[in-house]
């Protein structure tokens, strides 16, 4: 378990080197525990948390990829307020399938440009 935990933190460290959201363009960090999702629109110029939502203080109906797919929908709600059209995905160094896939495609669905 142990090992698997520093893998992804491997991943996060390689990912993070590499992409820096601006205020024109974002950072879309996203956190997958084995529970629940949350994910946080960062300006990393300012150092300023611009959005955020989580599937904690939403209604639990449905499976967790449901969910996910909800919080990428408020998400791409809360971007959208904000008047922004393009942002950075952050996927935390988490494998791009099954719940961060469908919370990146329920936030492209939204007109939203990675």
């Amino acid at each position: 378990m142990l090992q698997k935990f520093a893998k992804r933190l491997q991943r996060h460290a390689r990912i993070r080197s590499k992409i820096s959201g601006t205020a024109a363009r974002p950072r879309l960090a996203v956190y997958r525990s084995n529970t629940h999702i949350r994910v946080q629109l960062i300006d990393d110029v300012t150092g300023k948390t611009l959005a955020s939502s989580s599937d904690l203080k939403m209604k639990k109906d449905g499976t967790k990829t449901q969910m996910a797919q909800k919080v990428g929908e408020d998400i791409a709600k809360k971007i959208q307020d904000l008047k922004i059209s393009e942002i950075v995905f952050d996927r935390g160094g988490f494998l791009y399938h099954w719940r961060v896939k469908a919370l990146a495609e329920a936030v492209r669905s939204a007109s939203i440009k990675f």
